[in-house]
């Protein structure tokens, strides 16, 4: 059974981390707003000018240093698969949308951010269940609801959502990027509701998939 369980674990930690990837892919080729952290990284993509993927490694391996010092269980498997590949299969997947849906119109896009939300609150709760890691951002809002036992993950995360979208604005503006295509209502609808929605899916998804209904 242990065998089992720890199997489970895995495939949900590496199968969480690259459906994300996927997603923002779908989110950047949507173009109606990237998730908070994206567009965070959007900014910080309009200012340094290197490959997108080595960037992300670059700022998550800052953000790995903050979960080593503050809870170093929160790094594990999903966390070197985030890190290392996220960037890349991002690039992979916004590359295979474009080929796919090269003229999409409004309410093509919708669908797509649409589809693109809940495929990674979805994984998001495949991996976090998982527990063998979590992203460095993700940490960053587990940490913090975890220390300030008052405050619950919801509401860290949107607050950690809100405080990427700032920043992200002013450095997508100092780089001279549409702010509106990195920027939109996808961005907002993310940053009120993604914590929530991971709250839901973990519940109501990933807890039975790993223990089934009669362990959770």
């Amino acid at each position: 059974m242990k065998n089992t369980e720890q199997i489970k674990r895995i495939f949900m930690s590496a199968l969480g981390v690259i459906i994300c990837g996927v997603s923002v892919g779908m989110f950047k080729h949507a173009s109606l707003g990237v998730d908070p952290f994206q567009s965070f990284m959007s900014g910080v993509d309009a200012v340094i000018p290197i490959r997108f993927g080595t960037l992300y490694v670059i700022v998550n391996l800052l953000l790995l240093t903050f979960a080593l010092i503050f809870d170093r269980r929160k790094i594990g498997l999903a966390t070197l698969i985030n890190l290392l590949l996220l960037g890349y299969i991002a690039e992979f997947s916004q590359g295979i949308c474009r080929t796919l849906f090269p003229a999409l119109g409004i309410a093509g896009r919708f669908v797509l951010l649409l589809v693109a939300v809940v495929i990674m609150c979805l994984a998001s709760a495949f991996y976090f269940t998982a527990d063998l890691g979590v992203s460095t951002y993700d940490a960053v809002s587990l940490i913090w609801s975890e220390k300030q036992s008052r405050i619950r993950f919801q509401y860290c995360r949107i607050i950690c959502d809100l405080i990427c979208v700032c920043v992200g604005a002013v450095l997508c503006k100092i780089g001279g990027i549409n702010l509106f295509g990195e920027i939109n209502i996808g961005t907002i609808i993310t940053a009120f509701f993604m914590g929530p929605l991971i709250a839901f899916f973990n519940q109501e998804v990933a807890k039975p998939f790993l223990y089934g209904r009669e362990g959770e």
